[in-house]
């Protein structure tokens, strides 16, 4: 969703679903990057995300959760390290991606205070470091605790490993200082550390191609403070730098750069980028300048933190949630760095998507050599116009995923590339559905780079649920060649003697596997069907399907006459692509005559069924196994002959097998609520289906009570 969302069109039931997972997914990124050290996203991907939430908020105040991000700071710390209560919160910061953003901060800073025009607002500006956050208690001068930010209220007693950074004196220097104070900084690694780190680890390391190597300065200043070994952390040359404080018994200074310059006199090292202005202009212009010596920096920086000077000013604005109101980070625009597309390469992921990778000429953006690149899909390269050979503009937004964001050389004469119609691995057709990017492998089974997953799904509880058949026994089959395809499965048999030899495979063990096997030689058809993995046929379209077509080979009858209608469609004179493709889809969509089934899954059988590779696969298993024809056996109950819808969480079954019993009590299960609906079944969360019964006088109950339905009926 873009930053930009249209809050009109969107329902509070809507709103409440996206704001609950937002709130997950954000926690789940906060626990990856300040407790595991391991991001998995940009920082713009993650601040899209905080915008997006903030939007939500803003637009449905009502349904602001308890866990909102903004009610949160970092991560709970999880390591094994004493657990530290903070004196004082150590909050996190608002951020500013444009000078209008900036301007609109002082503007909010104006009016909180009611200041007349004329008065200006003094703000420092400093570098915003890109390393751990640490706070460092002194008592009557002393060094008592250090201890990382954790959740902001929690963090962890790093304190044996901050004495072996020479940046931070055991006792600080000079007079009158306070009998208590807390310094917070940032604990770091300089770029040129980070690299002759990993240089020193990869030469010590007996197998170098798995030494330990860190992916980034940050994340290695992380990793060093927080070992349990100080002596770890001593051999680690990490950096320290003062931009703040906590609980203090007094302050030396009226003013924060006041403050900032009597810690640095302490002892303690402070930017010496750190300014004061009293004005927006000089405040970009200082953003500029640091901005134009990011490159030059000693160590890694996102930013420039602007604060109000007035220390009595800073107290009248006081907190919001999780941030100080009377500060912000002004961030930066993810770095860049030109290089040459050399090559396009497509890799098949286990569902059969079709990914280019872009092969680059290595090329530093933000102190790390980025070599490949994703292109995401063949309309990403169509939009670029990349072909090999041109020259590209890449950056790392976060300094975590390289991107392409320009072609430099779109306009020279070269041959456009190519994106496959066949896929690279196994040779079957690649293709794209209506309304979607991804390009797709129909090879399914019989492609190498999907069967792991293909036959994983097979024998899953959904599907054949065959016992003993788990992801890690599915591996061991496939390194050794005994299954290629779902047939082979039914063939382990004749492998028995060799897998006695196994590690880990007794007697009984292997019998127990046969026989599970064996049992399922006459398998339902439906979860046959599902197990197969087409697209778009889950375990419901499944047994929809089948209640029509009652076989497998009704089904394959089917695909075929779908291809023959494909083949034979044309557009009539004048007709648009798009009217043409609509028309065809009804067509699909009638020929199945299965309610709730559509031309997407006519589509899918059609495509499976005119790969030849997929036709042997499906002959050759059910030269295996014969599942009877499908007939639905239902028992009379007060739901019979009746729609029934099932929203909100099941809490006692899945929604699946709440379907499966509406089916056998002679019931339909539906996915959406309309005039035709006779029942609700509704659980706990139900939102908007549950307001359209309530609108409609449809008749609701609850989980239990459907229980006693079931029940009743035996």
């Amino acid at each position: 969703m873009s930053d930009s969302i249209d809050l009109t069109q969107m329902t509070e039931a809507e709103a409440a679903n996206r704001l609950m997972r937002l709130a997950r997914e954000i926690a789940r990124h906060n626990r990856l990057y300040h407790d595991q050290d391991q991001p998995e996203i940009t920082d713009a991907a993650y601040d899209a995300l905080i915008r997006e939430n903030n939007a939500l908020e803003a637009g449905f105040p009502q349904l602001v959760r308890p866990d909102s991000p903004n009610a949160q700071v970092g991560a709970a710390p999880t390591s094994g390290l004493k657990k530290v209560q903070h004196a004082v919160r150590m909050m996190s910061l608002d951020n500013g991606f444009s000078d209008e953003d900036i301007a609109e901060f002082i503007a909010r800073v104006r009016r909180f205070l009611a200041l007349p025009d004329g008065e200006p607002v003094a703000l420092t500006a400093e570098p915003k470091i890109d390393g751990l956050s640490c706070s460092l208690r002194y008592e009557k001068g002393e060094l008592r605790l250090a201890a990382t930010r954790g959740d902001g209220t929690t963090g962890e007693d790093v304190t044996a490993n901050v004495r072996t950074i020479s940046d931070i004196p055991d006792r600080l220097t000079g007079e009158n200082l306070p009998d208590l104070f807390e310094i917070r900084g940032e604990v770091y690694m300089a770029k040129a550390d980070f690299v002759a780190l990993n240089q020193r680890l990869l030469a010590e390391a007996d197998e170098p191609e798995k030494a330990r190597q860190f992916a980034n300065p940050r994340n290695a200043a992380a990793g060093s403070l927080r070992q349990k070994d100080p002596s770890v952390t001593a051999s680690r040359p990490l950096r320290f730098l003062a931009h703040g404080w906590g609980e203090a018994s007094s302050l030396p200074a009226e003013t924060q750069l006041g403050v900032m310059q009597a810690i640095a006199n302490w002892g303690l090292p402070v930017s010496d980028m750190l300014t004061c202005v009293d004005s927006l202009d000089a405040l970009i212009a200082h953003y500029r300048g640091i901005e134009a010596a990011r490159a030059d920096l000693p160590f890694d920086i996102d930013g420039v933190v602007y604060k109000v000077d007035r220390l009595d000013w800073q107290q009248r604005l006081g907190f919001v949630a999780k941030a100080p109101r009377w500060a912000i980070a002004h961030k930066f625009p993810a770095e860049r760095a030109q290089t040459t597309l050399e090559a396009i390469d497509i890799q098949v992921g286990r569902t059969g998507k079709l990914t280019p990778v872009g092969r680059l000429t290595p090329v530093t953006v933000g102190g790390v050599v980025v070599s490949n690149v994703t292109l995401h899909n063949a309309d990403e390269i169509e939009r670029l116009g990349v072909r090999p050979g041109d020259r590209i503009v890449v950056q790392r937004a976060g300094d975590v995923i390289p991107q392409v964001v320009d072609n430099l050389t779109r306009n020279e004469e070269r041959a456009p590339f190519i994106f496959p119609n066949h896929c690279p691995v196994c040779g079957s057709e690649a293709v794209r559905e209506e309304g979607e990017v991804d390009i797709r492998c129909t090879g399914g089974l019989i492609c190498g780079a999907q069967r792991f997953e293909r036959l994983r799904h097979f024998v899953s509880r959904g599907a054949l649920d065959i016992e003993g058949l788990g992801e890690k026994t599915i591996q061991e089959f496939l390194d050794l060649g005994w299954i290629t395809e779902p047939a082979d499965i039914f063939r382990l048999k004749q492998h028995r003697a060799a897998l006695l030899g196994k590690e880990g495979w007794k007697e009984k063990s292997i019998d127990n596997l046969l026989a599970a096997i064996e049992a399922k030689r006459r398998p339902d058809a439906a979860r046959l069907l599902f197990g197969l993995g087409i697209r778009h046929i889950g375990a419901v379209t499944a047994r929809d399907l089948l209640k029509r077509y009652t076989s497998l080979p009704g089904i394959r009858a089917l695909g075929q006459d779908i291809i023959a209608l494909r083949d034979s469609s044309t557009a009539a004179e004048g007709e648009e692509e798009t009217r043409f493709r609509n028309r065809l889809d009804k067509a699909i969509a009638e020929m199945i005559g299965v309610e709730n089934v559509g031309s997407a899954v006519g589509h899918a059988l059609a495509d499976f069924f005119h790969e030849p590779h997929n036709r042997e696969v499906w002959d050759d298993l059910l030269s295996e196994v014969s599942p009877p024809d499908y007939v639905v056996e239902t028992t009379a109950s007060e739901v019979t002959g009746k729609t029934v819808v099932f929203t909100g969480k099941l809490e006692t079954m899945s929604r699946d097998e709440a379907k499966a019993q509406a089916e056998r009590l002679g019931a339909k299960a539906a996915g959406s609520v309309s005039a035709k609906t006779d029942l609700v079944v509704a659980g706990p969360g139900a939102g908007s289906k549950l307001k359209q019964a309530a609108a409609l006088g449809i008749p609701v109950i609850d989980e239990a009570a459907w229980a006693e339905i079931v029940k009743a009926a035996g």
